[in-house]
């Protein structure tokens, strides 16, 4: 997961921001990563403390991912994926599940974060998996990129991820309209992978979460079911629909003590 930060339209700057925490790099840190900074770990345990399911959450996220991909290309036979907002990479990743059922699979990898993209590319060194440098809240240059250009036939269906990070986006910054741009850009036969974090399930303590994030380089923005379901257009859900993301596909039943996690999940076609 990231954070867009400084887009807009015309040509943009990356700037590696270690004075503030980063969504990405407070994300490695619930997973058990080393690649953040002191003032991601402390944001981190703040909001640990503020919502202490947050660890499973990313963790059933992750999972969701991982089922998510392994349909749109097993079952879906998709053999080309946009990544937007993939954060720092984490193992399994995306071309790992897809390489593993299809090794023609071509992905492409696109944060806004110069850490993930140092990152990330170091570890594709040698792959023909590419990582992009660009943001999210200007669209149209991540579908513009010319890295994006040469790997991605918009001619052929394409899987588009968003996978925990439209919450990062606020109503100012008009999240509706951003994925409607991405989603107009695939072609028939095309798959939208999303996930988003919501206030439905631990209503009482969403200002108290979301508030962590005031000070990081992106703000929560947390929205209900009806919300998260408005990104997915007229792209057709496959069951069992919008879900709490433990509730999709899972290959094992939940623990019984397991907390409820605030993250809906889905994943659509996009049908003639």
């Amino acid at each position: 997961m990231t954070s867009p930060r400084g887009g807009g339209s015309g040509a943009q700057h990356f700037e590696i921001d270690t004075s503030k925490p980063h969504p990405a790099r407070m994300y490695d840190y619930f997973l058990g990563g080393k690649d953040n900074y002191e003032v991601d770990r402390e944001a981190a345990e703040r909001m640990i403390e503020a919502a202490p399911e947050v660890r499973s959450g990313v963790r059933a996220n992750r999972r969701f991912m991982h089922r998510a991909v392994r349909h749109v290309v097993a079952e879906g036979g998709i053999r080309q994926i946009l990544d937007v907002g993939t954060g720092l990479p984490t193992e399994p990743n995306v071309h790992q599940i897809a390489h593993a059922i299809a090794p023609e699979t071509r992905v492409v990898y696109v944060d806004n974060d110069p850490i993930v993209s140092a990152h990330s590319t170091a570890l594709m060194a040698g792959t023909d998996t590419s990582v992009v440098l660009a943001d999210l809240r200007d669209p149209r240059a991540v579908l513009d990129h010319p890295q994006v250009r040469k790997v991605i036939d918009f001619d052929r269906p394409v899987a588009l991820l968003l996978v925990a990070v439209m919450h990062f986006i606020s109503d100012a910054e008009d999240p509706e309209g951003t994925v409607a741009i991405l989603r107009d850009a695939l072609p028939t036969g095309s798959w939208l992978v999303l996930s988003h974090a919501t206030g439905d399930v631990h209503d009482d303590r969403r200002e108290e979460a979301a508030a962590v994030y005031n000070s990081a380089t992106a703000a929560l923005n947390l929205r209900s079911h009806a919300r998260v379901l408005d990104f997915f257009g007229d792209f057709t859900l496959v069951d069992p629909g919008l879900v709490k993301v433990t509730d999709w596909r899972p290959d094992q039943p939940p623990k019984r003590d397991a907390p409820p996690i605030g993250i809906y999940g889905g994943v659509a076609r996009k049908n003639a």
